[in-house]
Order: C-alpha cells, then structure tokens, then sequence
C-alpha cells in the first residue's frame, strides 16, 4: 500500500545492541532507534532494507497507548515511504507531507492516526 512502484524490501528486526551501532555507524546517533531506513535504488525498482529495533519498538507502542501491531505498521509504513524518498528531517513541508501520507495509509489500512 505504501508503495508507488515495484520494490525488493527486506525487513530485519535487531536486539538493542545491533539498533544503537547502526544507528551509530550511519547517522552518527549514538542510540538505538525505532525504525532505520537502508534505500539503496528507487528505479525502475525500490530496493532498501528496513532494521526495526524491537526493544525500541515495544517501549515506544506502550508508552504511545499503541498495540505493537499497530506500532510496527506504521514504523513499516514510515519507513517504506523513505525508502521512496519521502524525508520529514529538511524542512517542514515535507514532513507534513510525509505525516499526511503516513496518516491516510494507516487509515487505509484499519489503524487510527498514528500521530495522535
């Protein structure tokens, strides 16, 4: 759903340790993090890895009041649409436009806002 064109996505789940030296390693953050975006090609065919961190994952849904399925979806959601090149970290615009996506895929999908 998330997707405007044929894509090879791969999706890895990491422990704590794994997320925070990617996260590291790439972004220079020194912490692990949600959801991580690898996006490697986006024609003729997106090709990217998505690294979920699952501690993070599980903090983040019950501190948020989310069910972990619900969380996971929209982490998923959120990052396919960077793999496409959608970003929400350079100017507000696109973030907006970025969180409008985000939002009507969910709903597409049978999952509230996941901003609210």
């Amino acid at each position: 759903m998330a997707l405007t064109t044929n894509a090879e996505i791969t999706v890895r789940i990491v422990g704590a340790i794994e997320g925070q030296k990617l996260n590291r390693e790439y972004r220079h953050k020194d912490y692990a993090t949600n959801v991580l975006t690898f996006d490697y090609t986006r024609e003729p065919v997106v090709t990217a890895d998505l690294v979920l961190c699952a501690p993070v994952v599980t903090r983040e849904a019950k501190e948020q009041g989310k069910t972990l399925e619900e969380h996971y979806a929209h982490l998923l959601v959120h990052g396919t649409l960077h793999a496409q090149g959608y970003e929400h970290e350079t100017n507000e615009r696109d973030a907006l436009e970025m969180e409008v996506l985000e939002v009507l895929l969910m709903e597409a999908m049978g999952y509230g806002n996941p901003y609210e």
